[in-house]
């Protein structure tokens, strides 16, 4: 059986092939769904620092899932799994 190791970011355990680990930090590990929340925080950061039109692209992106999340409309029966489809893909 396979340890489980609890995430760093949300403290869920998960096996080692669940999680990534910090270069520098071996010890510091991060489930796969903290990881992508993670790059979509850094890329928002990025996207402020140095505007463009692909930002605003990703911007409006954003602004959009925000909308979606707040309204619970990926719970709907007809329309949620398309979102939550989208959501998976989106950047």
């Amino acid at each position: 059986m396979t340890a489980e190791v609890a995430c760093w970011c949300c403290g869920r355990s998960r096996p080692e092939s669940g999680v990534v680990r910090l270069g520098s930090h071996p010890e510091v590990a991060v489930c796969l769904s903290c990881a992508h929340y993670l790059h979509q925080q850094a890329r928002g950061r990025e996207d402020a620092l140095r505007p463009s039109p692909g930002a605003r692209v990703r911007d409006v992106g954003r602004a959009i899932r925000r909308q979606v999340i707040q309204h619970g409309w990926q719970h709907k029966p007809v329309i949620g799994p398309v979102l939550r489809w989208l959501g998976s893909r989106m950047p």
